[in-house]
């Protein structure tokens, strides 16, 4: 599937359509999808390795030999390889400095915008110390024009010391990781977003979140920063509505979203299980036709996580109904592959997976999306691990095949 995506990344610089560079944390999906928006210019697909991590001199080389407006990167993919070699890899402060050089030649070389990200490690990283180092030595890039720099807490536990060492930090810091890059995206392609934010009930924008160690109100005040967004009144006619659902009652909750869809395109963020989105929740957005309207959906992974992905996907696609489908789409096999996916292939297979573990795609369920119908035709596992997977999506009406779904 990458191959296709990347290939159509391509044809949309080559026709003027993309002038914005992303350099992914790795090839997992969340990461890694945004290259298949056709949106973005990515890497080739080869210098993204699985959990073997990013083959750094291709990046390089990639990088310095591709100009651009803008580039979205992570800093880890960079300087580590990716997230989990961020984590252990052996490497001196120094060194991993000097292998940030080439984003400054870039800079000079093109003349575009960096928006840079970096993660503080959660708390089993035995390279703590080094990251920090690392991230505080980058202080003076913040000061400097045409270039935004935050950091982002990886997976931060009770009791974790990724939220202090992060604000620690002399420039901007949030919860998060698997999410910055398509919230930076946002910020790249659709600053100045007007965004309203619907809490399924009050009490929840106090509620310390799993992960992320902070009132749920400071984490998304953190990722509308981030965004470049700007958090607006719902009587003052937002572009988009984040609605954030904790998992209290789906049948109120739905009630609301519909009062809120009849006025304004609506990101949905199910916050209500980690890694998982809540099953009564969408058998209600299903069986009312609901799901199809809405502007993005997010359940896969931490809270931020899917208030970082809804925001982004909602913002990025307001006016794109095609695209805002795909998106959709896709979101639901996330939220099908960690409510039946996932425990199905867990129960079955040992890791690495074998090729039968394909035999999960008898699952899929009916999907309907705008009158069509939506195929799983195959998965495939980049990692060879159950916790992620790749969808192959068709779009189907009701008489045959049309166009693959992104």
């Amino acid at each position: 599937m990458r191959p296709v995506l990347l290939a159509l990344g391509l044809l949309a610089w080559a026709l003027g359509l993309a002038q914005t560079l992303y350099l992914p944390l790795d090839d997992r999906p969340p990461n890694w999808a945004p290259c298949g928006w056709g949106l973005v210019l990515c890497p080739p697909e080869e210098a993204y390795r699985g959990p073997e991590g990013a083959d750094l001199p291709r990046l390089r080389t990639w990088l310095l030999a591709t100009p651009g407006e803008r580039l979205v990167a992570s800093l880890d993919a960079l300087t580590y390889g990716g997230l989990l070699q961020s984590r252990h890899l052996p490497l001196p402060p120094g060194d991993a400095l000097a292998r940030l050089g080439p984003l400054l030649s870039w800079k000079v070389r093109y003349g575009g915008e960096l928006l840079l990200f970096g993660v503080v490690p959660r708390w089993d990283a035995t390279q703590r110390g080094r990251n920090l180092e690392v991230l505080r030595a980058l202080t003076s890039w913040a000061a400097l024009p045409g270039i935004h720099l935050e950091a982002v807490w990886d997976d931060a536990v009770r009791g974790s010391p990724a939220p202090r060492e992060a604000r620690s930090l002399p420039y901007p810091s949030r919860p998060g990781a698997d999410e910055a890059g398509q919230v930076l995206l946002l910020r790249a392609l659709r600053p100045g977003l007007r965004v309203a934010v619907a809490y399924e009930e009050a009490v929840l924008a106090e509620r310390v979140t799993p992960y992320e160690g902070l009132p749920l109100r400071e984490t998304v005040a953190g990722l509308l920063w981030s965004a470049g967004a700007r958090e607006v009144a719902l009587g003052e006619g937002p572009d988009l509505v984040l609605y954030t659902y904790g998992g209290g009652n789906p049948r109120e909750a739905v009630l609301a979203l519909m009062a809120l869809m009849r006025r304004f395109p609506v990101a949905l963020a199910d916050l209500s299980r980690v890694n998982r989105g809540d099953p009564g929740l969408m058998a209600y957005l299903q069986g009312l036709g609901l799901y199809g309207r809405l502007a993005a959906y997010a359940a896969w992974g931490t809270p931020v996580n899917n208030l970082g992905s809804a925001l982004a996907q909602g913002g990025l696609f307001l006016e794109e109904p095609q695209g805002r489908l795909e998106r959709l789409a896709e979101a639901y096999f996330a939220y099908w592959w960690g409510e039946e996916g996932r425990p199905w292939v867990r129960v079955r297979f040992p890791e690495p997976l074998p090729a039968e573990a394909q035999g999960v795609t008898a699952l899929w369920p009916y999907l309907e999306l705008e009158g069509y119908r939506v195929g799983l035709e195959a998965l495939s596992f980049p990692w060879q691990r159950s916790f992620e997977a790749w969808g192959f999506l068709r779009k189907l009406p009701h008489s045959g095949a049309v166009d693959l779904l992104k």
